[in-house]
Parts: structure tokens; sequence; C-alpha cells
């Protein structure tokens, strides 16, 4: 054999006994080392984890109605992911979309694949087979694939009935990427009512998923969020525990079956202190106002048994999402301020300031005390006037406490006030829940604004507590702040005897399993009178208020109901409203007076007088609160909002035949009034308070031209 031949021969068989050995070695690496990936590479069944959402807990009021449930609400959703690979198994290539996008300044055309074109020539199309189909907006669509592909499912239809349910359900298995579900959907049955007590939800948003949810589930759908009112503050609780549904595909991405469930659990059930029908009663008579609130509190308790604020909302208009066109009205109607709930919100108080003030006396022993009204009070160049001074350049001449709570006489309480000085009036105040938030259980509760408190003093360092700031305090003027329902609370303490307890709106929670997570149990905050207060010098008070709505000359006759005993106290504050002088108009009440059972409070902006306004809503609240104590039901229907308004309120008069008069009873407007406490003080005024921002929602996206996949319907001309 020739060399040349040999070793031919020997580079052949190297070269084979080489390529074996690397063939050997890569199918080491394909079959031993990297067996598991390649094996991830080869159509199969696969295991799908979907998240589902708990169940909220509903809320009702006192008696068990409804004011908060869920409706069974039947979806359509895409997983789009899915979508996009149970289409590449049947076509070669992905539609592609051209589109500007901007990079470092630069605008470029780049190419993507268009998953709007994949759903609608893959998915859509079979619902189109199953009558089952809906415009939509593509925009989103793609927008929602770009951004979180497969793991959060995107909406095609929240409307189903039941019968487009079953219908789409027998043939869901054809439909790679299309989760059927059933999920509730939380309703207000009555509409507007106790709006802002109640609040509403807003749909989850991706940002909340946490990421280790994302590595845990291949589907995820979130729970809905409380943005206002008690669907916010006790959102914690009224959330159901998730669950979790386990699903085997195979290869094609067609449900083979469910392999593992775990059901959501339902979110405890929330009881309020609210008594339905007197909150409708309590709306109602609001409604005679274009800004206002109201509360009503049980004296002996705590509960708020209404609480009301004009102008307010509709809370199914944000479920699952708002239209364009009804956010826009609400954007329009801003300068309303719609979802304030005005009740926790604070605001120039007036001469309902006077009755803490008469407190803080008495904790100093002066509630026997005689000062001189002559008009009016000089603090250097602030002249402080008496309503009847500035009314009729007259003067009170020397009062007692409860003729000063009757007539309102400014002077005699700004003496009073510079008399004990500025310490005893803020302790005072404080003990009766002035200054600082009450702890009801609703978000976003002001403190409101008490001269020479810490908080006060933290925010104007420069400033003291001189003579005529603690005098503007005694009569609830200049940095003076306070919400209705401070003032209700404080109103209730002074009725029941000396007893401050906290304001409840919850009146109790209970879990699925029966356990109580709030108990239903009033809580005492302050003994008025183991602080100090002799019961006979809270009684002089009581008796003043009850001489303001009884005897001649008293601000608050118009609050009087015949043959039950009351009593009151009127407020008007000079405040900035818009740019313009305008007032705060108040009247806290109770009755009845012997054995107090309802506290009452009032606020309208831009009223003339508490007194003419005020008192005659007061009088009407409490004539539906007595008339249902008495076995006259009060009416209960869904409520519609108002949008308010900013009209000057000079005097409200109830006619006899008025639907909300007991009929056969005496004139609502009282008599013997003389005079009324509007302060037209040569003093510095509030400031209205600043409206807040209104809360971002979900807005229903509107459907575009991409997505109208049902031909809309042309306008038919005449030949």
């Amino acid at each position: 054999m020739e060399p040349s031949y040999r070793m031919r021969l020997y580079l052949l068989t190297a070269l084979v006994l080489t390529g074996f050995g690397v063939l050997l070695n890569r199918l080491y690496d394909f079959q031993i080392k990297r067996r598991d990936e390649f094996l991830q590479m080869i159509p199969g069944n696969s295991t799908v984890s979907v998240r589902e959402p708990g169940i909220r807990g509903e809320i009702t009021d006192r008696n068990g109605i409804l004011l908060a449930r869920n409706l069974r609400n039947y979806e359509i959703s895409f997983n789009l992911e899915e979508i996009h690979k149970a289409y590449k198994l049947q076509h070669a290539a992905d539609p592609a979309l051209k589109r500007l996008s901007k990079k470092d300044g630069v605008e470029r055309l780049e190419e993507e694949k268009d998953i709007v074109q994949i759903v609608n020539n893959w998915t859509i199309k079979r619902f189109d087979e199953l009558g089952l189909t809906k415009n939509y907006n593509a925009g989103a669509l793609r927008t929602h694939y770009l951004t979180h592909r497969g793991l959060v499912p995107f909406s095609y239809r929240t409307d189903l009935t039941y019968d487009d349910f079953a219908r789409c359900a027998e043939h869901n298995l054809e439909l790679p990427g299309v989760y059927l579900s059933t999920r509730p959907l939380r309703q207000y049955p009555y509409a507007a009512l106790a709006s802002h007590v109640l609040g509403y939800i807003k749909p989850w948003e991706p940002a909340d998923i946490p990421e280790s949810d994302k590595r845990l589930f291949d589907h995820y759908i979130g729970d809905a969020k409380g943005i206002a009112g008690i669907e916010q503050s006790m959102d914690a609780i009224l959330r159901g525990p998730e669950g979790q549904k386990k699903l085997l595909k195979d290869e094609k991405g067609h449900v083979i079956r469910m392999i593992g469930y775990t059901k959501p659990g339902i979110g405890a059930k929330l009881t309020l202190a609210i008594d339905a029908r007197a909150q409708l009663h309590v709306e109602n008579v609001l409604r005679r106002a274009g800004r206002a609130a109201a509360v009503v509190m049980d004296v002996n308790t705590g509960e708020v048994i209404a609480m009301a604020a004009i102008p307010d909302y509709n809370p199914n208009d944000f479920i699952p999402s708002i239209s364009r066109a009804r956010w826009k009205g609400y954007l329009d109607n801003q300068k309303m301020d719609p979802f304030s709930n005005r009740a926790i919100k604070p605001f120039t108080p007036g001469s309902t300031f006077k009755p803490p003030t008469a407190i803080s006396g008495a904790l100093e022993g002066m509630a026997n005390r005689v000062f001189s009204c002559d008009g009016y009070i000089l603090f250097g160049n602030i002249k402080i006037g008496c309503w009847i001074w500035n009314q009729h350049r007259s003067s009170h001449g020397s009062l007692t406490l409860p003729k000063a709570i009757q007539q309102s006489c400014n002077p005699y309480f700004m003496k009073l006030a510079n008399t004990i000085g500025w310490k005893a009036m803020v302790t005072g105040f404080q003990m009766l829940g002035l200054g600082k938030p009450t702890g009801i259980e609703l978000p976003d509760e002001s403190a409101g604004t008490l001269p020479g408190s810490p908080a006060w003093r933290a925010a104007n360092p420069a400033a003291s507590m001189t003579p005529a700031i603690t005098a503007m305090l005694a009569i609830g003027q200049a940095d003076a702040m306070a919400t209705p329902l401070q003032l209700c609370a404080m109103t209730a303490s002074i009725a029941n005897g000396g007893k401050y307890y906290k304001p409840r709106i919850v009146k109790s929670a209970t879990a699925v399993d029966g356990h109580r997570i709030i108990e239903d149990k009033p809580e005492l905050k302050v003994d008025l009178i183991a602080a100090g207060v002799k019961p006979a010098d809270l009684e002089l008070l009581r008796h003043g208020m009850w001489m303001a709505v009884n005897n001649p000359g008293g601000t608050a006759s118009r609050v009087k109901i015949p043959g039950i005993e009351l009593a009151g106290k009127t407020g008007t504050a000079q405040t900035i409203d818009d740019g313009k002088k305008s007032n705060n108009s108040w009247v806290i009440c109770f009755g009845p007076y012997d054995k107090p059972k309802y506290a009452v409070c009032v606020l309208v902006q831009n009223g003339g007088s508490g007194g003419k306004v005020c008192g005659p809503l007061a009088n009407l609240i409490l004539r539906g609160l007595f008339a249902q104590d008495d076995g006259i039901k009060l009416p209960l229907k869904p409520q519609s909002a108002v949008p308010g308004n900013t009209n000057r309120i000079e005097e409200i008069v109830i006619p006899k035949d008025d639907p909300l008069v007991t009929p056969g009873s005496e004139d609502a407007d009282g008599s013997g009034e003389t005079g009324e406490e509007v302060e037209n003080l040569e003093a510095p005024t509030a400031p209205a308070t600043t409206a807040p921002l209104i809360p971002s929602p979900v807005i229903t996206p509107e459907v575009d031209e991409d997505g109208t996949v049902i031909p809309r319907a042309q306008p038919v001309t005449e030949p």
C-alpha cells in the first residue's frame, strides 16, 4: 500500500472518530445536560395558574338594609400571549404593523406584530359565529399587550347575560386564551344615597401586582380597592381572601380540565350606624340648599344616624368604570366639589363656638359670672361688635350665661374668654373634641383649627394668642375652624349631661365565620362632670340653649316643634367664598330636652343667617326623626345626585302643607324671633376651605376604528 494512500486513510479514520466524538458530546449535551430545557420546547400539556380576587363584603344600615352589595357579573377576558401562541401554531408569520416611535428625541418607523389583527381574525371571528361579538377599543388592547403580555388579562366584555355566558362556556375549550369568569360587581342599590359615607371602589391596576405574585401566577386578576368613604377606610376587612384556579392545557392552548381550585373568600360584613330611611330624609331636607351638610347623632351612644352633604354623586357611575361623557359632567361641576364630604370638612363655626366657651368657663368656675354688653369691644384698632349693635346700634346690658346663649351676645363670651385666658380655652375646647379629628371611621377627616393649640402654634410660629385672637376664638371667627361632625358630637355631650362619646359610623363588622371584628360598643372619651364641670353649671348652658329655641328673642326659634321641647344654638360666620364676602350659617340642637335622643348639626354655605336658613332645616330633620319614632315609616328609594349651586340663601320658609311637615302641626317657621347674630364684624374674616382634587377614576375606553368589529349602522337618507 502506498504511503500516501495510508496517510489519507489514517486522516479519514481520524476525522470519522473525531466527528463521532463530537456527535457523542453533542448528544450528551442535548439529551442529558439540557434535557429539561428542550423538553419545554416540545409541544405538550402545560399547567396555568390563575389568581381570582376575593369577594367584597356587604355593607348594610343599622336595620340590615343593603347599601352596598355584589351582583353576579359574567366576564370574558383575553390572555393575549396565549392567543398569540395559538395563532402561531397555525400561521407561518405574524401580521405586522408599522408604527412611529420616538427614541432619544428621534422618530423612527418600527415594525411590530399586530396583536389587534390576530385577535380580530383569530378570536373575535369565532365570537362572531357565537353571536358574542362586541366593538371595543383596539388602541387599549395594543397598549395592554405591550405592557403586560399574558400576565394581566385584557377585559373584553363585562356585560354578558347568563345565556351569553352559557353559550360561550359551551365552546370555551375551542377558544385558546379566552377566559370566562363569574365575578362580583359592586352595586349601590340606592344610588346617591349616603354616597359620601359609602364612597366607591376602583378596579385594580396592574401596578398593584406584587412581584411575588408575578412569579406565582400565569394569569392575574386583582382586587378592586376602596377609593372614598367606608369603602376606603374599611378596605382591608371588606376584601375577601384570594382564590386560585389551576388549569391543564394542551399544546394548542385548549383547556383540558381544571386540576385544582381554591375558592375566593368573602370579606367581612359591615353594619353601619346609619339609618337608611333617616339618611334619605336628611338628604331630601338638605336639597333646599345649594351647598350644605348635616349630621344626626344618638346622644347616648355616639352613633351617627345620618350624615349628609350636598352636592353629591352616584357611586354606581364608577362601576366598573365611568364613561368619558359622565366624567366630563363631574369635571365641569368641579367648582361645586361634589366629592367632598362637607360633614367632616372644616368651616368657620361662628357662634356655635359659644357653648364650648361656656364649658371652658365652667371648668374654671365662671359659669355664674355676669358680664355686660356695651354693643362692641375694641382690641386696639379691631372693633368686634355684637349683632344687636351692628343691626340696631343697641346693647344687651348685663347678662347671665343662659341669657347670653339665648341672645348670642358677642361681648359676653369675648370677656369670658379673656377672663379665663387662652390656655383654659384650649383645654376646654380640646376636651370637647375640637381642634383634632374625632376618629370616626372615615378617611380624610379634618381636625379643624383651634387657635392656641400645639398644632396652631406650630403652623403659626410667629403668632401669639393676643386678647383679640382669644376673643375671636370665643365667637368662632378668624382662624377658628370646625367640622359639622365635631360640632354635632360636642352638642351630643351637652345634651346627655356631659359625656363625650367618640362618633361612630361603623356599628359592627362580622367575618363570614361569625367572628366579630368590630364590636358594637360605645366609646366614652371624656366625662365633663368627672373633669370638673358642675352638673348645675352644665344645666345653665343647656337651659340657655332651651331659651334660644323657646323664649321670645331666642335666635333659634325656627327650630321649635310644637309639643316637643328642643334646645339649640345658631351661628353665622363671616367668610370668603369664591373671592367674595359670604357667610357660613349654622345650627346645633338637640331633643327632647328632658330625655335627649338626637343631636343635630346643619351647615349651609352662603346662607344669610343660622336662624333663618339652618333653623327651618333642623326643624324638618327632627320632625321626620320623631315621626319615625312614633311609628311613621320614612320612605326609602334610590336617591338621585344633585350638582349643587352657589346661590345666596337669605331665608328658608317651610309652608304648612309641605310634605315633610307633620299634618295638623303648627307652622314650621316658629314665632317670637326678635334677633339674629349676623356677625358684621370689623375684624378679619376667615377664608373658605380649599376644594380637594377630584379623585382620578378609570375611564371606560371608547370604541375606535380597529376595534369596530361590528359595522356601525349607517343613517338612512331619503331618496
